[in-house]
């Protein structure tokens, strides 16, 4: 009786497997109605064999609560790397977006904007042109850039002339002042970079 039973249960464990993995979209649903047929296939079977309708319920009893437990194994098992593997369409798993303050830091109390608005200061007063409120808020434009952007030192270069203009400089003040900025608010506003 138990050598019958633990055949029911291994060819139940085997089909669940073998259903898990040729089934190309992971569905709890399919692998467990998958999971459900092959157990009474191989539970009617051992019933014929023995011949008695008394020995199906002990027999089937037994193995149908252990295909669920083995369905939930394999389930557990494929579904792991499953949702680390690329999908049924060969595309990647999607990363969640960052979110839209991404390395943008916090506003400044006085002590560090004046720190900040020094800094520019000596590079070039025009980058202030008396507005620190303003010139803060592109600094910390420039910081979020710094941080989406590490090691791309061109691309840092265009926004901080895209983000610090004046009247006097409406396409920004260059890329030798632009990395001076750069190099400016990492000392002073912008976290370190990932």
């Amino acid at each position: 009786m138990r050598t019958r039973l633990l055949a029911a249960t291994l060819t139940a464990l085997a089909a669940v497997s073998l259903a898990a993995c040729s089934s190309s979209g992971s569905s709890s649903g399919k692998a467990t109605t998958a999971a459900g047929s092959p157990t009474t296939a191989a539970a009617n079977p051992s019933d014929a064999s023995t011949g008695s309708a008394a020995a199906t319920p002990a027999t089937s009893t037994p193995s149908t609560p252990s295909a669920p437990s083995a369905s939930a194994t394999a389930d557990g098992a494929t579904g792991a790397p499953a949702g680390s593997s690329p999908g049924a369409d060969g595309s990647a798993p999607a990363k969640p977006a960052p979110p839209a303050d991404a390395g943008l830091p916090a506003k400044p109390d006085s002590d560090l904007t004046g720190k900040v608005v020094a800094a520019l200061n000596a590079i070039d007063p025009a980058i202030v042109g008396g507005k620190p409120d303003q010139v803060v808020e592109q600094a910390r434009k420039q910081c979020q850039s710094m941080y989406q952007f590490p090691k791309d030192k061109a691309k840092l270069i265009e926004l901080a002339d895209q983000h610090f203009t004046s009247p006097d400089h409406p396409q920004g003040f260059g890329p030798d002042t632009a990395a001076k900025i750069n190099d400016a608010l990492r000392t002073t506003l912008c976290p370190s970079p990932r």
